[in-house]
């Protein structure tokens, strides 16, 4: 993948940077998270946007797959040996207090790994609902309610416009998951949401709008 801009984030008017889709640090959602497990959850999800600036910056896919193998390594060591990991890496360390001895973390550098090496929509889609779903489940959801999101983030990694629409076509013929299935996750059920908004748009963010829906899902839940 290019360094340059996508050309999904130029329609969508935000730059191709970590934090142009809906991520559970934004503070309006990470309200929604209880305050014991909000550490834990910025690690988790400052490990998905350090993937997603790789991809995006990925001249040559050799070069991405190595960085890739790093981290899936780092995780691995996380899991089995997290006192061997090196120093001196502020998000290892995060991952480190409060993720050492869980596995599971490596499934997102898998999953970056198969959209980073995606040439047709078939493999793009698959590749997003990995990554989406592993991400969601980590958080302690239910990974099948990541698809959405998971979609709508590989919507904003694609150079391509047309390749972009296609994924938030697929997010909008994908029913939203009932509140109830979120099992009072909150704050997945506004990222859901948010994604939702997003894609209904084709990536276009009407950051007003997004904001008034993040305000009413925290208030009331729906």
């Amino acid at each position: 993948m290019s360094s340059e801009p996508t050309a999904a984030a130029a329609f969508a008017g935000v730059t191709a940077e970590p934090g142009a889709y809906p991520d559970m640090r934004d503070p309006r959602v990470m309200v929604a998270v209880p305050q014991p497990r909000r550490a834990a959850m910025a690690a988790l999800w400052g490990l998905a946007a350090r993937l997603t600036k790789l991809l995006i910056d990925a001249r040559e896919p050799l070069i991405g797959q190595i960085k890739l193998a790093w981290w899936r390594d780092m995780m691995a060591m996380l899991a089995s040996d997290p006192a061997a990991l090196p120093k001196g890496e502020p998000l290892l360390a995060e991952l480190q207090a409060s993720w050492a001895g869980q596995g599971g973390l490596d499934a997102l550098a898998d999953a970056a790994e198969a959209m980073l090496l995606a040439e047709d929509h078939e493999s793009r889609r698959a590749a997003a609902v990995m990554f989406g779903g592993a991400l969601f489940a980590l958080s302690g959801g239910n990974g099948g309610n990541g698809e959405r999101w998971g979609l709508a983030w590989g919507a904003g990694l694609q150079e391509e416009l047309l390749d972009a629409i296609q994924l938030y076509i697929e997010v909008r013929d994908l029913a939203a998951p009932s509140r109830a299935s979120f099992g009072g996750h909150r704050a997945l059920l506004m990222l859901d949401r948010w994604a939702g908004s997003i894609a209904g748009k084709d990536g276009k963010r009407r950051l007003r709008s997004e904001g008034m829906l993040l305000l009413r899902i925290g208030l009331f839940g729906r």
